[in-house]
């Protein structure tokens, strides 16, 4: 039996003609994702139930983001990001479960309750956001990344680079080199392989201490990987 090729994890596809489809992608890390992503050249689409606000917000962030049904923007897309409020999440993926057969989904979805102590991560029946979506979604690549880049940041073109690094879990090696390369678009970004989808979980879980960071400290803190 002849063992599998080995592929160096530096080495990354080319995503230049990779079209994205942004689901919430009125909302600011919707808008934040598509408007870095169109910025480095690669053709976005948002995506809302009202079609009329996704064109209003596609033509506020220019750049040639087209704004679109959810529907059409997940059929034209080949990879899908997934930035919806989490209390949408299984019924925006519930519904579009026929569009979404054969993509890369890529879910950003945070799982977070708040209170008077701050931020906190909530229970998930299947482990994360990223693991509901492998379970509704069966005949897509799921992938979780971005979870922990700051919506204020995206939106902000004054700030040319985003220092950070994205932890890409999911269970797919070709979904997440791809995901890692859109990741690498926007400069000073990095997507980093992080695991199996299984440890979605605790990458989601994390913005909880990100945004704990972010009060106390005033800023719109990232990570970084080191080492690698």
């Amino acid at each position: 039996m002849t063992k599998p090729e080995s592929r160096n994890p530096i080495e990354l596809p080319d995503v230049s003609n990779v079209a994205v489809g942004v689901l919430g992608g009125t909302g600011e890390q919707g808008r934040g994702l598509a408007l870095r992503l169109a910025v480095s050249g690669i053709r976005v689409s948002i995506g809302s139930r009202d079609a009329n606000r996704a064109s209003e917000s596609a033509a506020e962030l220019g750049h040639g983001v087209t704004g679109l049904s959810n529907e059409d923007c997940a059929s034209g897309a080949d990879v899908v990001i997934i930035a919806v409020p989490w209390d949408g999440h299984e019924k925006v993926l519930t519904g579009l479960r026929d569009q979404l057969v054969g993509k890369i989904v890529v879910d950003c979805v945070n799982p977070l309750g708040f209170d008077a102590g701050g931020a906190f991560a909530l229970s998930v029946a299947d482990g994360s956001a990223a693991q509901q979506a492998a379970a509704l979604l069966p005949e897509s690549m799921v992938v979780g990344a971005f979870h922990h880049v700051s919506a204020v940041t995206l939106l902000d073109l004054t700030q040319e680079t985003i220092d950070t690094d994205v932890m890409v879990v999911g269970d797919d090696r070709s979904a997440t080199d791809t995901v890692q390369a859109l990741a690498a678009r926007i400069p000073g970004m990095r997507g980093i392989f992080a695991g199996k989808l299984r440890n979605a979980g605790q990458v989601e879980a994390l913005t909880a201490n990100l945004i704990s960071v972010n009060r106390r400290y005033k800023a719109h803190a990232g990570l970084r990987v080191t080492d690698v």
